[in-house]
């Protein structure tokens, strides 16, 4: 067992447990941890954007975060009272970022497409992040709290990676999405896949067994297959960059967008069925 699996393995056992954790206790504590991911994961994707020489946009970028976490994470981005307010807040961060690249010295070509790349990273981190938090905020579904939705998210990503990854190293032949992310294959999405439905299926007979199976598996199957895609997202967000992970901080595991990629797409997926699904 090489170094690097070893800090992966005594990452997972110290990380797994904290987080579960919070997941179980919400409230702030839930808060502070998406907002902790969503700011260590805007440090990652600017520093590789090279922002940080611009200090102006670089501290813009971070007001704008703030902006983000706020009407999503304690105003309440989509209450019907607030929507005004936060389409304003909206529309201000457009126009500021816009004047801030728009008096750059660059060439038009290339400051529209910083403008668009750093939008791009503002809102797939700060309004994404904030799903985890509406997944767990503590909406008693079936009389099921919190936690065990977000249990629920975190197993159907976790093993189903882990079933990716095994089905795609044993048997994977058919490229996936060769230019983007080489080693994932056709072999593997359904691996994960598989690997999903079978959580669902668990989770039918222990702490979902009041939730018809139906809804068990259409949701594991769903945060399935937007998890992959965001990774799919991440890996081609890493390859316009040529670099292979987001950072280091995470020993073993590279960084928190590299960690928690799957996570932005799946956590909407699942709130939305929640919240829309759930009502038929």
């Amino acid at each position: 067992m090489n170094k690097n699996m070893i800090a992966r393995i005594a990452v997972a056992a110290v990380a797994i447990p904290a987080i579960l954790w919070i997941c179980y206790q919400g409230g702030w504590w839930l808060k502070g941890m998406v907002s902790l991911f969503a700011i260590i994961g805007l440090s990652e994707f600017l520093f590789h954007e090279n922002i940080k020489p611009n200090k102006a946009l670089f501290s813009i970028s971070y007001v704008v975060l703030f902006f983000l976490l706020l009407i999503t994470l304690f105003i309440d981005l989509f209450g019907s009272k607030n929507t005004e307010f936060s389409t304003g807040v909206v529309v201000g961060i457009l126009l500021i970022l816009g004047m801030v690249i728009a008096t750059g010295k660059d060439d038009p070509k290339e400051l529209f497409e910083r403008y668009t790349r750093l939008l791009f990273g503002l809102f797939y981190i700060g309004l994404l992040y904030p799903y985890v938090y509406f997944v767990g905020q503590g909406v008693t579904f079936y009389n099921i709290e919190g936690g065990h939705w977000l249990l629920f998210l975190f197993a159907i990503l976790w093993v189903g990676d882990s079933a990716a990854l095994f089905l795609g190293k044993a048997i994977g032949k058919n490229k996936l999405a060769p230019s983007v992310s080489p080693n994932k294959t056709v072999e593997g999405f359904f691996g994960g896949v598989t690997g999903a439905i079978l959580v669902g299926i668990v989770m039918s007979y222990t702490l979902f067994d009041q939730v018809p199976i139906r809804h068990l598996l259409l949701i594991s199957v769903g945060c399935s297959i937007f998890g992959q895609l965001g990774d799919l997202v991440e890996s081609m967000w890493k390859r316009s960059l040529n670099i292979k992970d987001s950072s280091n901080i995470i020993p073993g595991h590279g960084g928190v967008l590299d960690r928690f990629d799957s996570l932005l797409f799946a956590a909407p997926f699942m709130y939305f069925y929640m919240h829309r699904i759930f009502l038929f």
